[in-house]
């Protein structure tokens, strides 16, 4: 089982994120919550280290090796108690742990049935299922620094980051890059997705 992955980000997908580890690229899962800091765990080299849930995704032909990854064993440790709630997978905690950690295990804790039917794919019976299971369990997780999660995964600070991400495999610096998207998200608000904030930046130096 693969306990912990580190290596350099390749390419950020939604809900995912792809590591070269020397040659070998990885596909890890990861929820909203960690996506939004992956910048800030880079190390000095650029690596970033996760540690990993193993798991394997079955169907009736096959079983697919899936990596579901976070930055710490307390943040795992959480997953895990999510997932041992019935008729909450893998996929679907992951999708649903897109705010920090420490607010939803205080929700939990308060029995705050209305805080949890805003994390997507929970609904009002899986909400009450979750307190359930869940309450008067996750008291710990509280200890987990607030890092300010934004809700949604497409918010801009996502897919700014995202852009970067791509202009600096480009070879552009950082600084040049934060220019350019400064510049494009100047020029159209409405941006909304790393697609189109990179192909702005791709009109403005046509432009030039």
């Amino acid at each position: 089982m693969i306990a912990r992955i580190k290596g350099k980000v390749a390419e950020l997908k939604d809900l995912a994120v792809v590591l070269d580890t020397g040659g070998i690229f990885y596909e890890v899962i990861i929820p909203a919550s960690v996506a939004q800091r992956l910048s800030a765990h880079k190390a000095a080299d650029g690596t970033i280290t996760l540690v990993t849930h193993h798991y394997y995704q079955m169907t009736p032909s096959s079983a697919t090796p899936v990596l579901v990854g976070f930055f710490n064993d307390l943040e795992k440790d959480f997953f895990l108690q999510f997932i041992s709630v019935s008729g909450i997978g893998p996929r679907a905690a992951v999708k649903a742990l897109d705010r920090s950690i420490n607010e939803i295990a205080a929700a939990i804790d308060k029995g705050d049935s209305a805080y949890l039917k805003t994390l997507p794919g929970i609904g009002q019976q899986k909400a009450r299922d979750i307190i359930a299971k869940l309450q008067g369990k996750v008291s710990r997780f509280g200890l987990i620094p607030d890092t300010g999660v934004k809700r949604e995964l497409s918010s801009a600070p996502a897919f700014k980051d995202e852009a970067v991400e791509v202009l600096l495999q480009l070879q552009y610096k950082k600084a040049e890059a934060e220019v350019m998207i400064a510049k494009a998200l100047e020029r159209n608000s409405a941006i909304n997705s790393t697609e189109e904030l990179l192909n702005a930046i791709y009109s403005q130096k046509a432009a030039r």
